[in-house]
């Protein structure tokens, strides 16, 4: 690990909410939703009055009736992106980006001709707000890990530098919700047992973690707790997978429109996987149920494919073995993704060497989506239901 503070994790405040405020002045300082059915992003002025994402939008509008809701310009959003990620390449050619805003940048070999980490991230901050108008976090720190922690811990708008000397006591009162990959469940099952900050997680070892949490999140949140995080900004790093989600709201749903919405979200991926070129063997179903639970489904296929109907066919299959959860439970979000993708989109064929049929079927519809837009063909099953719009995301 380097002996000083050089990873910079950048993240924007209330993104969609914040380009929202920019771009209409009658929004400024008042409390703004981005959504529909569910509130996308919630400005800092209604996050004040317990307004969190992804949350119904009548709730939301419930703990905040004087918010402003606004649609998703999901095109804005991606120019604001573009804009700020010029930035972040005008300040150092190494940048690594997580999301469209947020991203880890190293700026260790610029001291001679931009001055310490903390003048970069502040030069960075004053440009952000110049050229494209809005607020931004830059946590700084040795690792990527508590770099986004110091981010997290000084939002919004703010600086927050830890040094080398400093870094167990900045991260161990923390609770241990900071720590990276521990969500609801997680958080659960250390605070039955009385873990409840960053120190308790250090103390305990690793052996008992692994106990309470298996062997790899024992392992990783042991190591973290020690600010262990031997990752460096990586340049150029594919993704890792591909998906979509939706979220449906709490009122009750049939099995059959359950199945439509994932129809379309296989559309969505599958269309992003051919254009990116890339081909991919595990297909994993998400769902969050009524009660706020979630699960999981994966299964791996025998080749890599881009083709819609397999991949549909397969999240399919994982949809029917989770519906007796479904009916039990309720649910309130679907998503797809595929993982293990190819780097080349190279698909194995099969005897006899014949392109497969699908493959035109699906660069047709591709080539009339493209030229007409996206909802200019669709199922029939999906009439009458559309989907959340697209989020803008990093180029692959």
């Amino acid at each position: 690990m380097a002996d000083r503070a050089t990873i910079l994790h950048a993240d924007l405040d209330s993104f969609y909410a914040s380009v929202e405020q920019r771009d209409d002045p009658r929004l400024r300082g008042r409390p703004v939703l981005v959504g529909g059915g569910v509130v996308l992003a919630a400005s800092y002025e209604a996050k004040a009055f317990g307004v969190r994402t992804p949350m119904g939008l009548a709730q939301a509008r419930a703990l905040c009736p004087q918010a402003i809701v606004v649609p998703p310009r999901m095109t804005a959003y991606s120019a604001a992106s573009k804009a700020v990620f010029e930035v972040f390449r005008d300040t150092t050619p190494i940048v690594e980006g997580i999301s469209i805003d947020e991203a880890f940048l190293e700026v260790g070999g610029l001291h001679r001709i931009r001055g310490t980490p903390a003048q970069i991230a502040a030069a960075l901050r004053t440009r952000v707000r110049e050229r494209v108008g809005l607020p931004i976090t830059v946590g700084v720190a040795r690792t990527k890990f508590l770099a986004k922690v110091a981010s997290g811990v000084g939002k919004p708008d703010g600086l927050l530098v830890v040094p080398p000397d400093e870094e167990l006591a900045f991260l161990h009162p923390l609770p241990v919700e900071r720590l990276w990959g521990v969500g609801p469940v997680t958080a659960g099952k250390l605070r039955d047992r009385q873990i409840r900050t960053v120190a308790h997680v250090a103390r305990i070892g690793e052996a008992a973690l692994v106990a309470i949490l298996g062997a790899h999140a024992g392992r990783h949140l042991h190591a973290l707790a020690h600010n262990r995080d031997p990752r460096r900004v990586r340049v150029g790093q594919r993704r890792g997978s591909i998906g979509s989600q939706c979220a449906l709201g709490r009122r009750p749903r049939p099995f059959e429109e359950i199945d439509a919405t994932l129809a379309a979200l296989v559309d969505r991926v599958t269309r992003r996987m051919r254009a990116a070129d890339r081909a991919g063997r595990t297909v994993t179903l998400r769902l969050r149920f009524g009660d706020f639970s979630r699960a999981t489904r994966s299964r791996s296929l025998l080749k890599a494919t881009m083709g819609t109907r397999a991949i549909l066919e397969t999240a399919r299959g994982l949809l029917a073995t989770a519906r007796p959860l479904i009916e039990e439970r309720g649910i309130t979000l679907v998503g797809v993704a595929v993982g293990n993708l190819d780097s080349d989109g190279a698909v194995q064929l099969e005897l006899p060497f014949e392109e497969p049929r699908d493959d035109s079927l699906d660069s047709a519809l591709d080539a009339v989506r493209d030229r007409f837009g996206s909802g200019s063909v669709t199922r029939a099953r999906s009439l009458g239901r559309e989907l959340h719009p697209s989020v803008p995301l990093l180029p692959d």
